[in-house]
């Protein structure tokens, strides 16, 4: 056999075995992962049965009559599809100007020196202490004065004050080297210019983050759309499905098919932007706060 010919072995790949700190952690994962997972298996298994089903004691995991009713009265008689898109609209718009805001002035407590900064430094610090509910009925009283209650721009406004917000992004601005900004103001370019096409691109991951946490805040958030609106047109998801009831008292399936609905969105951002979450808690540095 010539060596043109000589066939090279090809060491075949064996896996190795698990040690016991493998075995260990994958069924940790395995047990906590079910603990999370309960809750969503039960929505939807009662989902599946009927309201008498549903209130049966002693209560049982699977139907045994699997049907759609619950489903179907939620969506001929609870406005879902309103809810849904009021809940839509108010956490992007809320989430966009978060974004904005929050870049801007973390940037410029960052970057920029001007008179008032250690004021404006501690009133946004002294924002991280009050708790939302606290703020509730000045917040109203407000809008009420602005002509803005039972309107989106009524639910939308007051969520957008994000002093948690614009301290993370604070600090991520102001990890970035100033080398950076330096170069470009040498080369010409502005404040604006610098932003825009230095700094954002590189926050990409803490920005996502924020925008994230934000939207998911703004979809959970029950006390402020319920505290603003008294429109059914204008409900939001959590404020729509405490609706669900009639005369005998809370429709325990169409609640949980309503909670599976209002839960979907943040599934889909959980399942398709786990990376930009670990990114953005990492670059941020809330891993370790």
């Amino acid at each position: 056999m010539t060596a043109d010919t000589a066939q090279v072995p090809v060491k075949s790949r064996t896996r190795k075995p698990w040690s016991p700190s493998q075995v260990v952690l994958t069924l940790i994962g395995v047990a906590v992962s079910a603990v999370f997972l309960a809750p969503l298996a039960w929505a939807l298994f009662t989902s599946l049965k009927s309201e008498t089903e549903a209130v049966e004691v002693p209560a049982h995991w699977l139907p045994e009559d699997w049907t759609g009713q619950a489903w179907k009265a939620l969506f001929a008689t609870g406005n879902i599809t309103d809810w849904f898109v009021n809940s839509l609209v108010v956490s992007i718009c809320v989430t966009v100007v978060v974004l904005l805001v929050s870049a801007l002035a973390g940037y410029g407590f960052a970057r920029t020196e001007f008179r008032g900064k250690a004021f404006l430094m501690g009133t946004v610090m002294a924002g991280l202490m009050v708790s939302p509910a606290v703020l509730g009925v000045p917040l109203f009283t407000t809008v009420q004065q602005m002509g803005m209650v039972d309107t989106y721009w009524g639910m939308i406004l007051p969520q957008c004050a994000p002093a948690a917000m614009v301290y993370i992004l604070y600090k991520f601005f102001q990890s970035i080297p100033k080398e950076l900004e330096e170069a470009a103001f040498i080369d010409g370019a502005g404040r604006w210019r610098v932003f825009f096409t230095i700094i954002v691109p590189l926050s990409r991951p803490s920005l996502s983050a924020v925008g994230i946490f934000t939207f998911i805040a703004s979809w959970n958030n029950f006390l402020w759309p319920y505290m603003v609106t008294n429109n059914p047109d204008l409900m939001t998801m959590p404020n729509g499905i405490a609706t669900v009831m009639n005369s005998y008292g809370i429709q325990w399936a169409q609640l949980m098919a309503g909670g599976l609905m209002a839960g979907l969105p943040l599934i889909v951002v959980f399942v398709f932007f786990q990376r930009q979450i670990v990114s953005g808690v990492a670059h941020t540095g809330l891993a370790g706060q």
